[in-house]
């Protein structure tokens, strides 16, 4: 019997789905028929491919209503909050947008000698490797853009969505995207990373922990696979004198609370210039005890379970530790806590970088305040990271923002929001959150190669 990857619900800790593991040889046999299948896909007018995709994505925002209440049993989001498909269509109907200019050659010249250009084609087959925090979003990144450029893409989900591939795959099947085209798999690790190493695909994009990324890297290992890479994260926000204080700290908290801090690019470090930091702490832990902890699937949750047991553990583990050490715990341990997947949320202050909190990704619902003196401190601070995918600066001045931003080592500079992902820029990061980038001309970039032409006349 086949290897079985299960599905955990967070709600009450039952099996919620589960699926065979696809052996190496019927991987390997959804690899050729995606590269079989790729030639005419590419072939087929850009239009056409944009049509489509854009057909797929509808239907899954058909599909929305059961799509809520699977996403609470499998990871543990609140009904809510009513899913994701708004940035899902969001994102894929962007990238739509921009697909002609995105891909249109470059032209050099064309004239009595030479007709010269750059053009951008397909790498084949892309392997999707999704997350389960934002399952839909994080996959549509990567895989609106790679069909519309021309790819076949083989999708895999984390184990904690399981369903999620299933949905996608379903529902672009049914608006005319062909079967193989379009593939979602289940895998193990040790399959997943075979068939890199075998040059099965032209590039992976893979979002999950540093240790992932690591994985991917070394089964690429002299295969020259494109790679990209969103990692792991420990987002700063700096709220400077001349913030608007309350909008601050209702975003920021949000920012480190939303989805039970499961966000790639959450808050998860705060510095506060000193005059605002007795008033910012106290409004943030007001938000935070008005939060009704409890079964997602609740209309009345505001913050449901972590996905898993063993991810509320490394939050409960680096919270001990901090108070342990000095840190300063202003949420008291709700009723609904239960030692499991269901986690009280937490501010902290006292915080140093000596503790874990603030420099290890805690992925959950606790974050750290502290004060800082002027910019100087607080860049030297939100550096001393290693990693780097956005910061969240709050001030009046766009002016000091940017020179601020240059200063700090990261992917994405927010002014006055945060955790967001704009569909026009680059997603990208730096240092140990990883390489590439996703969305925007830079996506479509990443999901072709460039191919240069350099036609001489007959004379």
């Amino acid at each position: 019997m086949a290897a079985q990857i299960k599905c955990i619900s967070p709600i009450d800790g039952s099996i919620y789905a589960e699926r065979p593991v696809l052996s190496p040889e019927a991987a390997s046999a959804v690899v050729e028929r995606a590269q079989q299948a790729q030639t005419s896909w590419a072939a087929r007018p850009l239009q056409e491919r944009i049509d489509l995709v854009l057909a797929g994505v509808a239907a899954v925002g058909a599909m929305n209503d059961e799509i809520v209440t699977e996403l609470a049993w499998q990871m543990g989001r609140p009904i809510r909050y009513g899913g994701e498909f708004g940035g899902f269509e969001e994102r894929a109907t962007h990238m739509a947008a921009i697909a002609q200019s995105s891909l249109t050659p470059i032209e050099i010249s064309d004239d009595d000698q030479f007709r010269r250009r750059i053009k951008r084609v397909p790498h084949g087959v892309v392997l999707v490797v999704a997350p389960w925090n934002y399952p839909y979003m994080t996959a549509i990144n990567t895989v609106a853009p790679a069909l519309i450029a021309g790819n076949a893409v083989v999708l895999k989900h984390a184990s904690q969505t399981l369903l999620v591939g299933e949905r996608m795959a379903r529902a672009f099947h049914s608006a005319g995207i062909p079967a193989d085209i379009f593939q979602n798999v289940f895998l193990d690790h040790q399959t997943t990373s075979g068939l890199i190493a075998a040059r099965s695909f032209g590039f992976v994009n893979f979002t999950g922990s540093v240790r992932g990324g690591q994985a991917m890297e070394q089964a690429a290992a002299g295969t020259f696979t494109g790679l990209g890479l969103e990692l792991g994260g420990k987002d700063p926000g700096y709220v400077m004198e001349d913030a608007d204080l309350d909008a601050a700290a209702d975003t920021l908290i949000d920012g480190a609370m939303f989805n039970s801090g499961q966000c790639c690019c959450g808050i998860e470090r705060i510095y506060v210039v000193e005059s605002l930091f007795d008033a910012f702490v106290e409004k943030a832990v007001a938000i935070v005890d008005a939060y009704k902890l409890g079964n997602p699937l609740d209309p009345q949750t505001t913050l449901g379970p972590m996905a898993h047991v063993r991810f509320a553990d490394e939050v409960r583990s680096q919270v001990s530790e901090a108070v342990a050490a000095g840190a300063t715990a202003h949420i008291s341990p709700l009723p609904e806590d239960d030692g499991g997947a269901y986690l009280s949320p937490q501010i902290l202050t006292n915080v140093t970088h000596d503790m874990r909190v603030m420099r290890d990704e805690s992925f959950g619902p606790v974050v750290g305040i502290m004060k800082v003196a002027d910019d100087a401190e607080a860049v030297r601070l939100m550096n001393d990271s290693p990693f780097g995918l956005t910061a969240s600066l709050w001030t009046a001045d766009i002016e000091r923002a940017e020179q601020i931003g240059d200063r700090i080592e990261t992917g994405t500079v927010f002014m006055n929001r945060c955790d967001y992902l704009d569909p026009s820029l680059c997603w990208t990061g730096c240092k140990d959150t990883g390489r590439g980038g996703g969305l925007s001309v830079i996506g479509y970039h990443n999901l072709t190669r460039p191919k240069s032409y350099h036609l001489k006349k007959a004379q």
